[in-house]
């Protein structure tokens, strides 16, 4: 399984910007769709978006659609999240995963990120 480690979570205004980092490890990255997810406190974890190997497929969920932005550079082994206009309510932990190119379900993933947006 390719080994994955999230990074730049933290504690931000309302208003704000956050990128995520994802770095991939211990296969080849083009090999795996990449996705991003998250769950907040008392509630279940759900799909924020996904991204194909090439990236010429994006999926978003619909409370984050033009405000977040899923990214890859397969040179450099990295699927990101753009953050922008963070509200309360995106506070969460937030995951990356992986899965073999055209499959289903997700079957790797990192450890997690908080993100906390104060109002």
């Amino acid at each position: 399984q390719v080994q994955l480690v999230e990074s730049g979570g933290g504690l931000v205004q309302a208003g704000g910007s956050l990128r995520l980092s994802c770095a991939a490890s211990g296969r080849t990255f083009s090999d795996y769709d990449m996705g991003w997810f998250r769950r907040a406190p008392g509630k279940a974890r759900i799909t924020i978006a996904t991204i194909n190997w090439s990236g010429s497929n994006i999926y978003y969920e619909d409370s984050v659609k033009g405000r977040f932005t899923i990214s890859r550079d397969n040179a450099k082994n990295t699927v990101y999240l753009q953050m922008n206009s963070l509200r309360p309510e995106d506070t969460a932990i937030y995951y990356c995963a992986a899965r073999t190119r055209g499959t289903a379900p997700f079957t790797s993933w990192g450890q997690g990120t908080q993100v906390t947006v104060s109002s």
